[in-house]
């Protein structure tokens, strides 16, 4: 039997609602755990929903010992209503839960980023993203895995009219991210959720920083891996 076990948070999110479909259909991990306000409609022998207050979060975790963490939370100032209700979910959630959740034993954290994250940044978005990555860093994860995409693909539950535009757009001149500019082409969400699990699994440990390119490579290798064996 597999004795890993998962912690996935923002599992109603796009990244992280593929992520989650993902790990339960991997049997490295014998169970997953997913934090959520509102039970999801997704049932699962191995999927174990923990209904939380995020703003209270320390005797949730106190009861969930995970080896894995996969942070995919975030929200946008329009959706959160201020910025410091977008810093308390982009900020606050991620470092208190990898914290919380290294002390209750876990080993990886595997976290989604921005592609311009940076704690000195005088864009307020990319800023918060580089100083969460810049908090998590020195816990003392065994692997630390901070996963900067660039524009995701994908259908949300929400509505982003911005995004919306801005992926029908880059979606069109996908032709011309080549070369220098490939890190920039936009990634599918679930290309990122499946790079991460396959992250997890090959635990590479250390500090790790995977670009958006980067990241497209570790799908498509995982892709090719099936097809040989699909093969045999």
């Amino acid at each position: 039997m597999p004795s890993r076990k998962a912690l996935v948070l923002g599992g109603s999110g796009l990244t992280g609602g593929h992520c989650l479909d993902l790990l339960l259909q991997d049997d490295t991990w014998g169970q997953v755990s997913v934090l959520v306000r509102r039970p999801l409609s997704l049932t699962h022998p191995r999927l174990i929903q923990h209904q939380v207050r995020f703003d209270d979060l320390t005797e949730a975790l106190a009861e969930i010992q995970v080896d894995d963490v996969f942070c995919c939370l975030g929200t946008t100032i329009k959706k959160a209503g201020s910025r410091e209700a977008f810093y308390q979910v982009d900020y606050t959630y991620p470092v208190e839960i990898a914290t919380l959740s290294l002390a209750g034993g876990a080993t990886q954290f595997l976290l989604v980023s921005a592609m311009g994250a940076n704690p000195d940044s005088s864009v307020f978005y990319n800023r918060v993203k580089g100083e969460v990555e810049q908090a998590i860093d020195p816990l003392g994860f065994r692997g630390f895995y901070i996963f900067r995409p660039s524009l995701l693909l994908g259908k949300r539950q929400e509505r982003r009219p911005a995004e919306e535009i801005g992926q029908k757009l880059a979606t069109g001149l996908s032709f011309g991210f080549v070369g220098p500019l490939k890190k920039y082409k936009p990634i599918e969400a679930k290309t990122v959720a499946s790079a991460m699990v396959e992250t997890a699994r090959n635990q590479p440990f250390g500090k790790q920083i995977y670009r958006s390119h980067q990241i497209q490579a570790i799908y498509d290798q995982r892709v090719a891996d099936d097809d040989v064996t699909q093969k045999k």
